[in-house]
């Protein structure tokens, strides 16, 4: 059974950081692309940005780029969001997943707020 299980999130004030961190089971996590998503209250979901099978490389949302940073640590089946310079429209909670394919962990709730 896949199960994906976030963690990290926390409330923030603007400019802060948070690092969320994402553990992988059931399945070859070293295998897959993975993606982190969000979803903003009373919003679909977005897609945030999306990290090769190697950690080599990676894209991002025009509105994330330059401020979040994703990795991975396939020894580990774990991947991480770092993020900084945090915005009130990042809130929203986030999601790992494979591509493609809905969520399947509860997320963790990130709230930029003052």
């Amino acid at each position: 059974e896949v199960q994906l299980v976030e963690s990290g999130g926390g409330l923030v004030q603007p400019g802060g950081s948070l690092r969320l961190s994402c553990a992988a089971s059931g399945f070859a996590f070293e295998r897959y692309t993975m993606n982190w998503v969000r979803q903003a209250p009373g919003k679909g979901l977005e897609w945030v940005s999306t990290l090769n099978p190697a950690g080599t490389w990676t894209s991002y949302a025009d509105s994330v780029k330059g401020r979040f940073t994703s990795s991975r640590d396939n020894a580990r089946n774990m991947m991480f969001l770092q993020m900084i310079n945090l915005k009130p429209e990042d809130t929203a909670v986030y999601y790992c997943g494979k591509p493609g394919e809905p969520p399947v962990g509860q997320g963790t709730q990130v709230t930029v707020s003052v």
